[in-house]
């Protein structure tokens, strides 16, 4: 019997910690919106009190079927009335704390699923 790695072809959470997390081995100290389809880009939010409808209304507009939410360093979960947008494309939706959240993306994005990870990357505390 052969024994060879999982490789995938798309991006791929390697690493995180308090304050970071690593796509393909690059280490970043701010939250992020990371697509199975190859789209890696900044999310413009640093804690999840910064976190509003338009946060989400921007997730709405990828062309994914399921968002895993990081809510950061602890579970928490965005006001329904933000999920508004991803409910009506019939987007599914899940919020776990960000740790939990990147090891889902590998997941699914390893199974080949259209997946979104919208991850909230804050300090650490003190």
């Amino acid at each position: 019997m052969k024994f060879q790695p999982d490789k995938s072809d798309t991006l791929t959470i390697t690493g995180y910690g308090p304050g970071w997390l690593a796509v393909d081995k690059q280490s970043y100290t701010h939250s992020l919106v990371v697509s199975s389809s190859g789209s890696l880009q900044a999310w413009d939010c640093t804690r999840f009190e910064d976190l509003g409808p338009a946060h989400f209304a921007q997730l709405a507009e990828a062309d994914v079927e399921t968002i895993i939410f990081g809510s950061g360093n602890r579970l928490r979960f965005p006001s329904p009335a933000w999920l508004a947008p991803l409910i009506a494309k019939r987007i599914g939706f899940e919020t776990m704390d960000t740790p939990a959240a990147c090891r889902t993306y590998n997941v699914l994005a390893g199974e080949g699923r259209k997946v979104l990870l919208a991850a909230l990357v804050e300090a650490p505390a003190l």
